[in-house]
């Protein structure tokens, strides 16, 4: 598969992007920097400065964004202008921030946090029901990753990046994940599972940090294939486009040295390829 730079935006840290089926739009940010981007086939590429760190941006079906950061949850107008934090569930953890998020079939938000020197495992994850209410579901996570749901909703995926694992949970009606299990696990030199999307047919692709790729993998945690793309540190990916058949992966460019960035010139960029299969629609946050 050709994979190309959308968008060479030399982001830092670039992470969580999010397709919004309703505005036809990829949303997506670069924790580092302080810098959010939106994009789409219309209006092209803009840029817009965040107050803090932003791990995750996701439309809201109220209209603008919710998003986690380094203080906690907060929501975010639509012209990207307003941030207001809400809360912050980890008050008494100093070192950890929200990282990656996603919303399951159902409307709800999944979160994760991490410790931010990445040495303690520190990090939980949280649902954050349309009602606002926010509750621990899993602890113990130094750096996660994901979350990702399968076509059903009755499947959730986490990542510990730096464990390199994947773990699988059945997902309850009520959004309690249960039966936590290790769906796979990666070895020295196959780079860090970072984060994630489910195509339709109900595989999962993970980015691998320090890995050149990302994986596909089957439901059953076979691995079906792997796509190479012309950075070092791919960080997450999502599907969108009209016909949901275009695949959108972030990247750094952080902790690289000047020789490695001259071998990979679009290192933090926005690449795009089509991967011959289709994605699902992810439905914006119900709060």
């Amino acid at each position: 598969m050709d994979v190309t730079c959308l968008a060479d935006v030399g982001a830092q840290l670039g992470e969580g992007p999010s397709w919004s089926a309703q505005t036809q739009r990829l949303t997506f940010v670069d924790i580092k920097g302080r810098r959010a981007f939106r994009w789409s086939e219309d209006a092209g590429l803009k840029e817009y400065a965040t107050p803090f760190r932003i791990g995750s941006l996701i439309a809201r079906e109220s209209g603008g964004y919710i998003a986690g950061t380094e203080h906690g949850i907060a929501e975010v107008d639509d012209a990207l202008e307003r941030f207001e934090l809400l809360f912050d569930p980890e008050e008494d953890r100093e070192d950890n921030r929200f990282n990656d998020a996603k919303v399951d079939r159902a409307g709800r938000l999944f979160a994760g946090t991490m410790h931010d020197p990445e040495e303690q495992a520190s990090g939980a994850f949280y649902r954050i029901d349309k009602t606002m209410v926010c509750t621990r579901v899993d602890d113990g996570f130094r750096v996660t990753n994901g979350p990702a749901f399968s076509p059903d909703g009755r499947t959730m995926y986490t990542n510990d990046s730096a464990l390199q694992v994947t773990y699988r949970y059945d997902l309850a009606p009520d959004g309690t994940p249960l039966n936590r299990l290790e769906f796979a696990r990666f070895e020295e030199g196959e780079g860090y599972p970072d984060g994630m999307t489910v195509d339709a047919e109900g595989c999962l692709w993970i980015a691998f940090w320090d890995g050149w790729c990302l994986r596909r993998l089957s439901p059953r945690g076979e691995r079906l294939s792997e796509l190479r793309v012309p950075v070092q540190r791919p960080t997450s990916c999502v599907f969108g486009g009209r016909g949901l058949d275009r695949l959108f992966i972030t990247s750094a460019r952080i902790g690289l040295s000047d020789e490695e960035l001259a071998t990979q010139p679009n290192a933090g960029g926005l690449l795009v390829t089509s991967p011959g299969v289709i994605g699902i629609a992810d439905r914006p946050f119900a709060g």
